[in-house]
């Protein structure tokens, strides 16, 4: 099994066509195991397909380790082990619990035709507690709001209990509350599991305040990488997204980024 040194994820060279037509054009990034990597761009750059393709989830060219793995050579299962992915809209089983879907995070654990044990169902229902879904256990996914879905995939997908965490917009659907409160939860799931965490997120203060390295995508392509920092400011906004902002730092020194209105007629 080839393997790498120093990275939770190490891609190189990655290229995705979808349909014949380039979408992802020799994209290279790594991340420290532990840390978070926010893939950022506007609308079209191949965020979201980028992070399907590192899943497994689409035929490309180039390489992917995850803790020194390759895990393009694993089978699904044991991918399954190592990589969670939750999309920005999962489609769940209308007539299905949300206990027995969080429990179904644990089937790579299992063994073939095993039943979930009692550890599972613990893991399912610690998963259930921290995101705030214990009281819905019982409903049927129909029945959640579409925050709630996004919570339950997560919930999901963390009962995993994966090594890298790819995570498509995961706010999208979420109230500001619940928004910090499923990002401060990944955050401490990075320390205490040290989980690597790879995001798409169009806010670009969130992923500053949240990441520790960026990768700014346009046209398929890598064109900036680093710290938020070194990452976001006022030129590299401007040219990528043809946007007028101001980008100041908060007291860590994360960049905030500002809209400015245009001036009036």
């Amino acid at each position: 099994m080839t393997t790498v040194t120093g990275s939770g994820l190490d891609v190189a060279g990655l290229d995705v066509d979808l349909d014949r037509t380039p979408v992802v054009r020799s994209v290279s990034c790594a991340v420290a195991p532990g840390g978070w990597l926010a893939l950022i761009g506007p609308n079209g750059a191949g965020k979201s397909t980028l992070l399907r393709a590192i899943a497994g989830l689409l035929p490309h060219r180039g390489t992917v380790h995850v803790d020194g793995t390759d895990v393009t050579r694993l089978r699904t299962r044991d991918r399954a082990r190592l990589i969670a992915y939750v999309p920005q809209t999962p489609v769940l089983p209308p007539d299905m619990t949300v206990r027995d879907y969080v429990l179904l995070g644990r089937t790579p654990h299992l063994g073939y035709l095993a039943n979930p044990g009692e550890h599972d169902r613990r893991a399912a229902a610690k998963t259930l507690g921290a995101l705030d879904l214990g009281h819905y256990a019982d409903r049927r996914l129909a029945a959640l709001s579409g925050g709630e879905r996004q919570r339950a995939a997560l919930a999901r997908a963390l009962a995993q209990e994966p090594r890298l965490l790819l995570l498509d917009e995961p706010t999208s659907a979420l109230d500001l509350g619940h928004q910090q409160h499923v990002l401060d939860l990944v955050d401490e799931l990075r320390g205490s599991r040290r989980l690597t965490v790879v995001t798409t997120l169009h806010d670009l203060t969130t992923a500053a305040q949240y990441a520790d390295r960026l990768v700014l995508l346009d046209g398929g392509r890598v064109v900036a990488s680093g710290t938020p920092a070194e990452v976001i400011t006022q030129d590299v906004i401007a040219r990528v997204y043809a946007a007028r902002v101001s980008v100041t730092t908060d007291t860590d020194g994360r960049p905030v980024v500002t809209p400015l209105r245009g001036s009036r007629a």
